[in-house]
């Protein structure tokens, strides 16, 4: 199940590819200033997509629906109170004019009969006005107590009780009976008996010689009642029937981002599924909730079509360019073998180019089986299920098989592996990435050494750890670890071994990256290789 490791010759056979940004060799830089312009480009990068995301947006709309009302409000009110205050400043001029011809009347007689006293209220109470006369004797009368003498419209006496209340609950019929005055702006609201919504608008109080009068203003008209007179504004019937409209439209709006935001995480959810279940498992189309949706899921799934010819066309491409060169490989290794048989032993620097020829041809078959085996890896990636793979079992087998084929070189195998860490890959991915790294261990360690492996979880990530006990890496070197097609081979190796193609780590980089991961090399400090694997975490 594994590739061949980069472990074999201190020199590259092609061109190496360019550096991954996730895989690193050496620590970063200790310049101080080698770090900052990337930490600031990042933090300009994230504070962009915050910026642009849709989460900040709706936050702000959120805020704006709070505030906008807020505001609205506070003009509103102001602007109502403005105009209640003029309507109430006329009332009360109304009052007090109506109150100066009572005076004028009672001044020449205090005795006038009720019934005259109403007929001159009744001229003045229209469109709703209603006018009420009280009066308490200086003398003999009860203390602070006014007896009602007129009204208009006429009033039932057992339905004045309720005006009594409200003046009294206000201090106003304090404030009349000890030193009958009264100059304060009212504004009161009650109900009668009877269940009828009156406005006390004004009260003026009129001295005459024998007590003291207060005529009562009051106001019943369905114009004066319909605002906010006596009333907190917010309780009237067109911010109540505004505030119902306004949360019926945020509650729409918020059905819609919601709505939104659930089509969103299906797909996300579709696409997750996608990615797990390979080729076939689901289509963006078939689980489409919304309408509007349908060009889009379309497109996904068109997109998804590509990359499964496209996984097809890289396994059939390997398959073929394997088979065509393998023939050409074939015919030159049997056309060798006559060679051989005619050459003299004798000749040395005829035998050594033979030998560096069958050298040639193992590196070449050695290069286009992994070339085959990489690109049936790669079309995998895009079409096999992604499974939730238990990585302490995958590492535990491979130690297994890795202590048994060392055996006669007395490696010690040392683990610290954590329970049931489980990562999302395709079957086999993270065999191949687990032998290889210990393949390379392997070769690099000397007999008798040790190899330690050490495997932990994290807070969503996984780190794989595998520490062995060689000669390290060359640092004028080590940058090159992953690079395709270069090797390395510790000192001691002899002619007679197989051709490495200097592929291993390199694609131990190109799985792990691919699984979202990233891997590093480090020279440990006491000798020795440090190679550290990191992967994301399923739950």
């Amino acid at each position: 199940m594994s590739d061949p490791r980069s472990s074999a010759y201190e020199t590259s056979f092609a061109p190496s590819t360019p550096d991954s940004g996730r895989s690193r060799i050496s620590p970063p830089s200790d310049i101080a200033g080698a770090t900052r312009q990337p930490r600031l480009d990042g933090l300009r990068r994230r504070t962009g997509l915050a910026l642009s995301s849709l989460t900040f947006r709706l936050f702000i709309l959120v805020c704006i629906f709070v505030a906008l009302p807020v505001i609205l409000y506070g003009q509103f009110e102001r602007a109502d109170k403005q105009s209640r205050d003029l309507v109430a400043d006329s009332l009360r001029r109304n009052g007090w004019l109506v109150a100066q011809a009572l005076a004028a009347r009672l001044e020449q007689r205090e005795d006038v009969p009720p019934v005259e006293l109403n007929a001159m209220l009744a001229r003045f109470a229209d469109n709703g006005t209603i006018l009420k006369l009280m009066f308490k004797p200086s003398q003999g009368g009860a203390a602070g107590g006014f007896y009602f003498v007129a009204s208009a419209p006429r009033v039932p006496a057992d339905q004045m009780g309720a005006d009594l209340d409200v003046l009294a609950r206000h201090g106003i019929l304090k404030s009349l009976g000890d030193s009958c005055t009264w100059d304060k702006p009212v504004e009161i609201r009650y109900r009668q008996m009877d269940g009828a919504e009156e406005i006390l608008t004004s009260v003026i109080p009129i001295q005459g010689r024998r007590g003291c009068w207060a005529l009562v203003s009051a106001d019943n008209s369905s114009a004066l009642l319909n605002t906010a007179f006596g009333r907190p504004y917010w309780q009237t019937d067109n911010i109540r029937m505004a505030a119902f409209i306004y949360l019926a439209f945020a509650g729409l709006a918020l059905l819609v981002v919601l709505k939104a935001r659930g089509a969103l995480r299906h797909f996300r959810r579709v696409a997750g599924d996608i990615r797990r279940g390979g080729a076939g498992a689901a289509r963006f189309t078939d689980r489409n909730p919304l309408p509007e949706l349908a060009s889009v899921a379309g497109d996904f799934d068109r997109l998804v079509q590509d990359l499964h010819r496209a996984a097809a066309n890289i396994r059939g491409t390997a398959e073929e360019n394997a088979h065509s060169v393998k023939a050409p490989l074939a015919v030159i290794r049997s056309a060798l073998q006559p060679l051989k048989a005619v050459t003299p032993r004798e000749d040395q620097r005829a035998q050594r180019a033979l030998q560096l020829i069958e050298t040639a041809l193992s590196r070449l078959s050695a290069l286009i089986s992994a070339s085959q085996r990489l690109g049936n890896d790669t079309a995998d990636f895009i079409e096999a299920p992604k499974l939730r793979i238990n990585l302490t079992h995958v590492v535990a087998d491979a130690l297994h098989n890795a202590r048994d084929i060392s055996i006669d070189r007395q490696i010690r195998f040392i683990r610290h592996l954590d329970e049931n860490v489980r990562v999302l890959a395709p079957d086999g991915i993270l065999d191949i990435i687990v032998e290889n790294i210990l393949d390379n261990a392997i070769g690099f360690c000397q007999p008798g050494g040790t190899i330690e492996t050490t495997l932990t979880r994290s807070a969503g990530r996984v780190d794989l750890v595998i520490d062995d006990e060689g000669p390290g890496i060359d640092p004028n070197k080590i940058e090159h670890i992953f690079d395709r097609n270069f090797s390395f081979r510790p000192a001691g190796t002899t002619a007679g071994e197989p051709a490495h193609a200097g592929l291993g780590l390199w694609i131990v980089r190109h799985h792990v990256e691919a699984l979202g991961g990233s891997v590093a090399a480090s020279n440990r400090s006491g000798g020795g290789l440090r190679m550290h694997v990191r992967l994301p975490l399923v739950p």
